[in-house]
C-alpha cells in the first residue's frame, strides 16, 4: 500500500474521462435562493434569462438532476487534454520536513493553461448548438479569455473580451493568446459601452475590474440578437462544468490509495475549487469528515470580509441579483498580479456552504503567496499562476502546522493553471518590488 502512495502521479486512461457533469444542487442540504431579476426583484424565469445566455445553458443552472450527461463534441474536445494527472508533491513534502501526503490536480496541462477550458468549451458547444455567431465575454488575469477563445475556435464562434485594464497591461502575452485564435481583445474600461464610458468619464485612470468588464460584456451582447454572453465563474453551469476535476481526482485517489483530510482552492468567481470539491461534498453530506478551504488574495476578501447578500454581478447593474459573499458590485480590488481573484462576489452554490458551515475561508496577502510560488517552483518543478498560489500556499501552512503536531493528513488542491504569462509578476517579486 505504501508503495503505491509514493508513486508520484496518477494518470487516467482516456475511457475515464467522465460521461457527465455532477450537479452539486441535486444535494444541496439547503435550497439554493433564487436569482432575482435585475428590475422586478423577483425570482427570475427561465425566459427572464434568455437574451444573455443559450437555453441549453439556463435549463442546466436550474437542473435538479444529480448527473448532466456530457455531450460527445464537447468529449471529444476534453480528450485533447483530459483526463489531467494528480500528482502527489513529494518533493515539497520533503522541502517542508512534514508527514503529511500532498496531492495537486494539475489543470495546468490545458491547451489553455488552466481549468478555464472544461466550461469555455462546453459554453462554445451550447450556444453553437442554438444558432449563436458571436460571444462576449470578461476577462480578469486573461486565463478565461484565452480559454474561451479556444473554444469558440473549434466551434466556430466569433469573440470579443472585455480584458481588466490593469491585466491588460500586466499580462500582455495573454491578449496576445487570445488574439491568435480569433479573438478581439479590448482593454476595460472601453468607450464602446455606456457603461465603460460612464466608468472612464468618473475616473480616466481607472484600473479597471471584473465588475465593470462584465457590464461592458453584458451590453455588448444585448445590443444584438446574434450575441449571447459567457461568463467563466460564479454561476450554476459553471461550476458544474468543472466537476470533471473533481470526479477525475476522486477515481485517482482511489488509485493512490488515499482520501483527502483537507481539500483546497483559490477562489475570486469560485469555479476552480467548486469543480474540485462538489464531487467530494455529496461524500460529506453523507457524513465523511474532511476539512475544505476556499483561499482569497487579502486585498479581496469576498469571503472572510464580505456580507451574505443579494448583489448584482456586474459594475452598472444590468445581471440578475444573487445570493452570495459580496463586497460590493462597485468594489474596485487593489491591482495585485492574481487577476483571476479580483472579483467582488462569488458563487451562489459555494457561498451557501460557507454560510452553512462546510467550507471554510482564507485570505493571504501578495508578498506570502508569490513566497509560495517560488518553494513549489523550486520543489515540483511547475511555475504556478499567482491565483493557484493562493492554493499552493495553505497547503504548505497545512503541511506545516502537520509536522508540527505531528499528524498524518492527506492534502488535495486543485493546481487551477501555470503561471508561464505571468512571469512580470515573478520578475518584480524576485526584485523585491512587488507590493
Amino acid at each position: 500500500m505504501q508503495q503505491t502512495k509514493d508513486r508520484y502521479r496518477v494518470i487516467l486512461s482516456e475511457e475515464e474521462i467522465p460521461r457527465a457533469w455532477y450537479n452539486v444542487l441535486h444535494d444541496l442540504p439547503t435550497p439554493l435562493p433564487p436569482p432575482l431579476h435585475p428590475l422586478t426583484k423577483e425570482p427570475c424565469t427561465l425566459d427572464d434569462l434568455a437574451p444573455i445566455f443559450p437555453m441549453g445553458l439556463i435549463e442546466q443552472e436550474m437542473s435538479p438532476e444529480e448527473n448532466i450527461e456530457i455531450p460527445d463534441p464537447v468529449l471529444e474536445a476534453y480528450k485533447l487534454y483530459r483526463p489531467s494527472p494528480l500528482h502527489r508533491a513529494i518533493r515539497l513534502e520533503k522541502e517542508l520536513d512534514t508527514p503529511a501526503r500532498i496531492y495537486y490536480k494539475n489543470e495546468s496541462l490545458s491547451p489553455a493553461g488552466s481549468h478555464k477550458l472544461n466550461t469555455a468549451i462546453a459554453q462554445a458547444y451550447y450556444n453553437k448548438k442554438e444558432g449563436i455567431e458571436h460571444l462576449s465575454t470578461e476577462t480578469g488575469a486573461g486565463q478565461w479569455g484565452s480559454a474561451l477563445a479556444l473554444g469558440c475556435k473549434f466551434f466556430g464562434l466569433g469573440l470579443k473580451v472585455f480584458m481588466v485594464r490593469i491585466s491588460f497591461e500586466q499580462k500582455p502575452y495573454r491578449k496576445t493568446l487570445m488574439e491568435t485564435w480569433g479573438a478581439e481583445v479590448y482593454s476595460s474600461p472601453t468607450n464602446m459601452t455606456k457603461a465603460g464610458r460612464a466608468i472612464l468619464e468618473a475616473d480616466p485612470q481607472s484600473p479597471g475590474s471584473l465588475g465593470i468588464a462584465i457590464s461592458e460584456a453584458v451590453e455588448t451582447a444585448l445590443a444584438s440578437e446574434d450575441v449571447k454572453y459567457s461568463l467563466g465563474s460564479v454561476l450554476n453551469h459553471v461550476c458544474l462544468h468543472q466537476t470533471v476535476v473533481g470526479l477525475e481526482a476522486k477515481k485517482q485517489m482511489e488509485k493512490f490509495e488515499d482520501y483527502p483530510d483537507v481539500i483546497i482552492g483559490c477562489v475570486g468567481g469560485g469555479s476552480n475549487f467548486s469543480g474540485l470539491l462538489f464531487p467530494f461534498m455529496k461524500d460529506k453530506f453523507e457524513g465523511k469528515n474532511f476539512r475544505a478551504i476556499a483561499v482569497e488574495p487579502i486585498v479581496c476578501p469576498t469571503l472572510t470580509e464580505g456580507k451574505y447578500d443579494y448583489d448584482f454581478g456586474d459594475q452598472a447593474g444590468m445581471t440578475p441579483l444573487l445570493k452570495m459573499y459580496t463586497l460590493g458590485h462597485d468594489f474596485i480590488p487593489s491591482p495585485i498580479h492574481a487577476g483571476g481573484l479580483r472579483y467582488h462576489g462569488c458563487s451562489p452554490i459555494l457561498s451557501t456552504l460557507i454560510k452553512e458551515g462546510y467550507v471554510e475561508g482564507k485570505a493571504y496577502p501578495q508578498t506570502e503567496i508569490f513566497e509560495a510560488a517560488l518553494s513549489f517552483a523550486r520543489t515540483e518543478g511547475i511555475v504556478p499562476a499567482p491565483e493557484t498560489a493562493h492554493a499552493i500556499k495553505c497547503a504548505m501552512d497545512e503541511a506545516v502546522a502537520c509536522r508540527e503536531s505531528g499528524e498524518e493528513k492527506v492534502i488535495l488542491f486543485n493546481f487551477s493553471g501555470h503561471g508561464l504569462l505571468d512571469l512580470k509578476g515573478y520578475e518584480e517579486f524576485l526584485a523585491g518590488r512587488l507590493r
